[in-house]
């Protein structure tokens, strides 16, 4: 499983609505949360081994209605 965070930057006034539709990819997108700074959200994605991490963020998360740009972060690893 690799596990990738997105920062999104949304539209204006778009962050909410943007979010509701990332938490019905509940099959790849574990957390969702409101940020402060550059980027309005965060997600928390799961990805099959081997699955293109830039296909599954330009088709399924660049596309979303309300979405102005993304920034991606791929983990390692968890310590915890």
């Amino acid at each position: 499983m690799q596990t990738i965070f997105v920062q999104v930057k949304c539209e204006l006034g778009q962050a909410y609505q943007v979010a509701a539709e990332v938490a019905e990819m509940a099959d790849r997108v574990s957390e969702v949360f409101s940020i402060s700074g550059n980027y309005d959200l965060l997600l928390k994605c799961y990805l099959d081994d081997g699955a293109d991490i830039g296909h599954f963020v330009t088709e399924h998360i660049q596309t979303l209605p309300g979405v102005k740009d993304t920034f991606t972060i791929i983990a390692f690893k968890a310590f915890s």
